[in-house]
């Protein structure tokens, strides 16, 4: 009794995270049932994905088709790395590095589809070059109302496309600091002092990811009205999802465990334990996204209007406006 107890200090002091073995032999037969569903999501979710690939490729004009492919490969690239997680621990660091570029660089890709889907950058500034940006938006300035709206130009739009772009280059380069830092033995997500390197790593990632939202809001809110035909709505909404469940919701659970409010359970660690509920959280949510992703990116939708078309019909019906309005008022005059 007394060596178990031991054993059972020494886990939960280690805060390592156990070999597959390990968790493999702790599991009773709810667990092996519930290690089957998941990995079972998972795999149909990424057959889904491929599915909506090859329908991409048959149905989607090219231009369009990488950035299609980015944005709806989000979802299932998150639960496989998390899958993985879950039957590796010890990979936890390596699938978390993986999902967290691959992600960063899908916030660029999605402000990027966009502005495509508007008809490319040079139709975008033409359909809104008496337009203005509205800035005051989530999730940096939307209690600032005093802000000023900012004039679209080519300058603005290159602003915004580097407000993403910088996270997904940045992103990539600080985890993979932060594995390099592991590895060496100096970066641990529990060691929040003011000399570990995970307070000021988290804390600079955290500032870039909302430098980075808040261009793709801006545009959102620019372009919801115009893209509504082509249900861009729902679509930010399974984007804002992904960015809930993958960033916030990680953290969150990560926060408890160094709090302790997540206790150590042989063979985990309070913080694997923490990693290891992440993961299961994240393969189910992002099953659900991916079932819902292929609905509203599956159908084809129409094309916008070019603006020089419809400048044209608002002549002709303001013409043949004029034209009855006249006919009318002729024979009063006769």
């Amino acid at each position: 009794m007394e060596a178990r107890k031991n054993e059972t200090d020494l886990i939960c002091t280690r805060r390592e995270a156990p070999y597959s073995y390990e968790i493999l032999q702790s599991l009773d037969l709810t667990g092996i049932f519930l290690f089957a569903i998941l990995t079972l999501m998972t795999l149909i979710g990424n057959l889904v994905f491929i599915e909506e690939v090859y329908y991409i490729y048959k149905k989607i004009p090219s231009s369009k088709r990488s950035i299609f492919i980015w944005v709806n490969a989000a979802a299932p690239v998150i639960s496989t790395t998390s899958c993985i997680g879950m039957w590796i621990p010890r990979a936890t660091m390596f699938t978390d590095f993986t999902a967290a570029v691959f992600f960063a660089i899908v916030i660029h890709k999605f402000l990027l589809m966009m502005i495509k889907e508007c008809g490319g950058q040079k139709l975008f500034l033409r359909r809104f070059e008496n337009s203005r940006f509205k800035i005051s938006t989530g999730p940096c300035c939307c209690c600032c109302l005093c802000l000023p709206f900012i004039h679209i130009s080519k300058r603005t739009l290159f602003i915004l496309k580097l407000g993403t772009f910088q996270f997904a280059f940045l992103r990539p380069v600080l985890m993979f600091l932060s594995v390099v830092l592991w590895a060496n033995g100096n970066y641990d997500l529990s060691d929040l002092s003011v000399n570990g390197a995970a307070i000021w790593i988290n804390c600079f990632i955290g500032i870039i990811t909302v430098i980075a939202l808040w261009p793709v809001v801006i545009m959102f809110t620019q372009v919801k009205v115009l893209l509504s035909c082509k249900k861009i709505i729902p679509k930010f909404a399974l984007y804002q999802f992904i960015v809930i469940l993958s960033q916030l919701q990680t953290a969150i659970i990560n926060i408890l465990a160094t709090s302790g409010t997540i206790a150590c359970a042989p063979p985990l660690a309070a913080s694997s334990r923490a990693s290891y509920m992440s993961q299961q959280l994240i393969i189910m949510e992002m099953f659900l996204i991916t079932l819902l992703s292929r609905v509203f990116y599956r159908k084809r939708y129409d094309e916008l209007e070019h603006p020089e078309t419809a400048d044209q019909e608002a002549k002709d019906n303001t013409q043949n406006t004029k034209i009855s309005l006249n006919g009318k008022e002729g024979p009063q005059n006769i």
